[in-house]
């Protein structure tokens, strides 16, 4: 059993950059290199593309970080595991072992993990008096939106990441499993844990070591409040964890690449997206984030260890998505002088323009770029002497539809500022399908 573990994260959502993977590959001297490419609202895109086409619905990137990677992977010895399955996994599979052929990668191992995409299962769950209650808003008839809905994927576990690396798979793509399973499934499968009380605070840790580096270089100064500090983002270093087998680990990068890791940069992507910080909730174990001790070790180097937890919940959480009517949007920018006050009636043109077209709304949203689009209502509102100085304000406009040809109205009338309204420059009109 090795003593320790080295694990580099590749990405933190789709689209993120390649470059510092392969930076990571080639002198990160990494056991495991693992990528997240999910979030909520990708799996319903996913699915969508799976219902146009059968063999969609996997994350894109995942297949070509894949086959460029692989060569070199092998050669390192280093494993690939990711959830950019997506909705499909299986296709994936199918998708990088063709690359490996490609390659000349004979004898190339590839395990795929199914079993998290519960949208055919929906019907007989609910039959069985399974209650599928909204986390956020408590509300229980799923009745409402069951005829509306294209994707119920669960966050699973590791333990068919596990299950793959003991079958000696080179490569692991798995579906909707949790961010910080990818990193989990290889310490289990490496340390050789079981779901035992003997073995809950190593996993614990494990979820707790997943959930820091789960979104790349937001844990190496991307993320930090500090960011105007931190050196060259645009060559960033990905995190590595080093982890042992007592539970304890440290978190670095490659030495001389952009970004930082520092108490902070880790306490700051510590407390990213978390509830009860006593109870961070995965299906593989809850994590007491409080009981974690953190030092630095050196430059770029953060130790953690003392990480305690709870046994895997009961229950786990299933996402689902569903078709929610159309939003349609415009972005017209406005120059000085007088960019507030063109601004503010090129909105009132709109809104006229709303009720002369018989626009049917269930929700019409007003931002001005530069003065309120982070911040909303909470924004104090502007002295117009001081902001028809500035050089340009933006008015943005988002109308949440029912049908498409609602939201298409929404798009025309953006247009028509053109000529109803003076000095409008850098016009943007979309309309697209809320999920």
């Amino acid at each position: 059993m090795k003593k320790v573990v080295r694990m580099g994260a590749g990405s933190g959502f789709w689209g993120d950059a390649m470059d510092p993977a392969i930076e990571l590959l080639r002198d990160g001297n990494l056991d495991y290199l693992c990528f997240d490419f999910l979030a909520e609202l990708t799996m319903s895109l996913l699915q969508r593309q799976k219902l146009k086409s059968p063999n969609a619905g996997y994350v894109p990137d995942a297949v070509s970080y894949t086959n460029a990677m692989l060569a070199l992977a092998r050669e390192r010895g280093t494993r690939l595991i990711s959830n950019g399955g997506g909705v499909n996994p299986r296709s994936a599979a199918e998708r990088m072992a063709e690359g490996a052929r490609k390659a000349g990668l004979q004898g190339t191992r590839i395990a795929l993990v199914e079993g998290d995409d519960l949208l055919g299962k929906l019907d007989t769950l609910l039959a069985q008096g399974v209650p599928l209650v909204n986390m956020d808003t408590g509300d229980a008839d799923f009745a409402a939106i069951r005829d509306r809905v294209v994707s119920a994927n669960v966050y699973t576990d590791s333990a068919g990441i596990v299950e793959g690396l003991d079958g000696g798979a080179d490569v692991v793509v798995a579906g909707r499993v949790s961010d910080n399973a990818v990193y989990v499934g290889a310490l289990a499968h490496e340390f050789g844990w079981t779901r035992d009380a003997e073995h809950v605070d190593r996993f614990a840790a494990a979820v707790t070591l997943g959930h820091i580096v789960e979104c790349a270089s937001a844990c190496t100064g991307g993320m930090s409040s500090r960011f105007t500090e931190m050196p060259h983002m645009g060559r960033v270093g990905f995190p590595i964890i080093e982890f042992a087998a007592d539970g304890s680990a440290e978190v670095t990068k490659v030495e001389g690449s952009g970004g930082r890791v520092d108490l902070f940069t880790i306490k700051e992507h510590l407390v990213y997206e978390i509830g009860d910080p006593r109870r961070y909730l995965m299906p593989d174990a809850i994590a007491d984030f409080t009981s974690l001790r953190l030092s630095l070790t050196g430059n770029d180097r953060v130790r953690i260890e003392g990480i305690r937890g709870e046994p895997a919940p009961d229950l786990w959480k299933l996402v689902v998505g569903y078709q929610d009517g159309w939003i349609g949007e415009s972005l017209a920018f406005f120059p000085w002088p007088n960019a507030y006050d063109r601004a503010m009636k090129a909105k009132q043109t709109m809104l006229e323009r709303f009720e002369r077209m018989g626009l049917a709304a269930e929700q019409i949203h007003f931002d001005f770029v530069g003065l309120n689009t982070l911040h909303g209502p909470a924004a104090p509102l502007p002295d117009p002497a001081l902001a028809n100085e500035l050089p340009e304000i933006g008015l943005r406009c988002a109308v949440r539809t029912r049908t498409m040809e609602e939201a298409d109205k929404v798009r025309r009338a953006g247009s028509h500022l053109w000529i109803m309204g003076r000095a409008a420059r850098r016009l943007a009109l979309r309309s697209s399908r809320a999920p």
